[in-house]
């Protein structure tokens, strides 16, 4: 029998044990806009850690939004899950192309509405921990990772209450450590482990972040 948590915030709260282990000298917390946001930022106060956020795109599939081909990263990271692009029928380089570039627009857009002018946070030296929902592909937070680890951090951890196993095997493989609390065997989607999964808003993101930065 899996976990089910209440809501976004207390799955973050219940991360912050397993990161107090894990001997973060000089952490930064970064949600994954937007369900990571509300996470992080519990995380980030429990732990007196800066928060702040990447802004990553899925790449989803076109007749299966919700199943990622890949993913999109501030700083023009992309990764591509091509174990799901050889199993779609009519998912070409065009095709591929076309999504991105429409995702890129919505990338973009949520930068400037989350940061407004604020500059990204200087990551060199950093123990960067992103976080995020769940993990069910893990092509998003492969591409955050990927998109952390060019400003040389001084190490990347990952934390999600929960994760399908192959996706948390992904994504371990990029990066310093995983923490993930539930690694159920029936995984179908990141909300049924979830009471309450309504859609979090650009407005709520944009609210927790702002009052984290006001705190610094």
């Amino acid at each position: 029998m899996y976990r089910v948590f209440e809501d976004r915030r207390a799955a973050g709260r219940a991360l912050v044990p397993e990161l107090q282990r894990c001997d973060l000298d000089n952490p930064i917390i970064l949600g994954l806009p937007r369900g990571g946001v509300p996470l992080a930022y519990e995380i980030a106060v429990t732990l007196r850690a800066p928060l702040d956020t990447i802004v990553v795109r899925k790449l989803g599939v076109p007749s299966q939004p919700e199943l990622a081909f890949g993913a999109i990263a501030s700083g023009g990271v992309r990764v591509i899950n091509s174990d799901v692009v050889e199993t779609v029928i009519g998912l070409d380089d065009d095709t591929i192309e076309q999504i991105a570039g429409r995702e890129m627009k919505e990338l973009r857009r949520r930068e400037q509405a989350y940061r407004l002018e604020r500059p990204y946070p200087e990551l060199a030296g950093k123990d960067v921990v992103l976080v995020d929902d769940g993990l069910a592909t893990g092509a998003t937070m492969r591409a955050a990772a990927e998109a952390v680890k060019t400003k040389s951090p001084s190490s990347v951890v990952v934390a999600v209450p929960v994760g399908s196993a192959s996706a948390v095997a992904k994504v371990a493989a990029i990066v310093d450590r995983v923490v993930c609390l539930e690694t159920p065997a029936s995984f179908y989607a990141v909300g049924q482990f979830y009471a309450d999964f309504r859609q979090t808003s650009d407005e709520e993101v944009r609210e927790l972040l702002h009052e984290a930065w006001a705190n610094e």
